[in-house]
């Protein structure tokens, strides 16, 4: 369920005072330390400038965190399942390791069972969480200077080399019978919440996805077949403006993105994508909502089909779109970045608010 957490003068008070009201619903990480804890955590109090609080342990390890050894955030989870307790002290052992599924069933575990346990307790999977683990535990990356996508990159492959292999294999070679037209351009663009991939042509964008979602072969393929252009890597100013402003949204600073879109989908389609887009940052709409927006109330189900078949993510906000009860409903690029961009922009939008009152 989405609420709102108190603001961060309140919850530093309950972490002084090791509150247990706010366990479970509350976790501070430490900028200095690059550590998440409980709030009645027994270890010395952080200084407030290197407070940070989040509402889950999921968000905690998306910004890079890694869980305190002394009062283990996720040992509440374990002790109420012991398949829980099993993979995350495993995880503990090995943070940096790259788990897969066949890895679950070598220790004789079914991984549909382990999904549903981890996403009960956590919100996420548990192959999402053992990735948010190796991703902070490239934060020496991060703190030599180095930038975001090297760490990712990093964690999630071999290498750096590896990324661009395994991206020039997903969008492969021009067809032969399109050699002298013009090609959509492509390139990635880090972000907090994992490399992304962009496709634009010279005057819109086509499409941005997370890279390692497992639509997104099926997207490329249907945006090769639909603009019948083949796909070609390198710079692109469009891309470049995309990651100005994809840069503003992170930082708390971009209220609307002005970057042209490419028109695809149907007129109904097209009329909720908009609709979306001009949600303002930091409110939320369900899918029946949308409908009476649009003026087709009856047509929920056709508003759920266009959300899903939104292929710009970010900048037309389908993360926006919660169930009718509250619940964060389904994401294509995982619950814990809906989760993480909620969040974000809830603080986005109170920032702005409190700016305005003090101007």
């Amino acid at each position: 369920m989405l609420f709102d957490l108190p603001n961060d003068d309140v919850l530093y008070d309950a972490l002084v005072r090791r509150d247990p009201a706010y366990d479970g619903f509350a976790f501070v990480a430490v900028k200095s330390t690059g550590i998440f804890c409980r709030l009645v955590c027994p270890a010395r109090n952080p200084k407030r400038e290197n407070s940070v609080f989040y509402d889950s342990v999921a968000a905690c390890l998306s910004a890079g965190y890694r869980p305190c050894k002394r009062c283990r955030p996720l040992a509440p989870a374990g002790e109420a399942d012991p398949l829980v307790k099993t993979l995350t002290e495993a995880l503990e052992c090995e943070p940096a390791r790259r788990w897969r599924e066949t890895d679950l069933v070598g220790l004789g575990l079914d991984p549909s069972t382990v999904r549903r346990a981890f996403k009960r307790h956590f919100g996420i999977t548990f192959l999402d969480m053992a990735r948010l683990r190796r991703l902070g535990s490239a934060s020496k990356t991060l703190s030599s200077g180095e930038p975001v996508i090297q760490a990712q990159l990093e964690a999630g492959f071999e290498s750096a080399s590896g990324f661009r292999a395994a991206f020039g294999r997903l969008l492969g070679q021009p067809p032969a019978g399109l050699r002298g037209r013009s090609l959509l351009t492509a390139d990635w663009i880090e972000t907090p919440i994992g490399p992304m991939v962009a496709i634009a042509d010279r005057h819109a964008l086509h499409l941005l996805e997370f890279f390692e979602r497992k639509a997104l072969p099926a997207e490329l393929k249907r945006l090769q077949e639909t603009t019948r252009s083949g796909i070609a890597i390198g710079p692109s100013p469009l891309i470049d403006q995309l990651r100005t402003e994809l840069t503003q949204y992170f930082d708390g600073r971009l209220a609307a993105f002005s970057v042209p879109l490419a028109r695809q989908g149907s007129d109904f389609t097209r009329q909720v994508w908009d609709r979306l887009r001009a949600l303002p940052v930091g409110e939320t709409r369900s899918y029946s909502e949308i409908a009476a927006d649009i003026g087709r109330p009856s047509a929920v189900r056709a508003v759920a089909r266009a959300n899903g078949a939104n292929p710009i993510a970010i900048v037309v906000p389908c993360h926006r779109i919660i169930g009718a009860n509250g619940d964060l409903a389904g994401y294509g690029g995982g619950l814990w970045r809906k989760r993480w961009l909620l969040e974000h922009e809830r603080r986005a939008a109170a920032h702005r608010d409190d700016m305005k009152i003090a101007g």
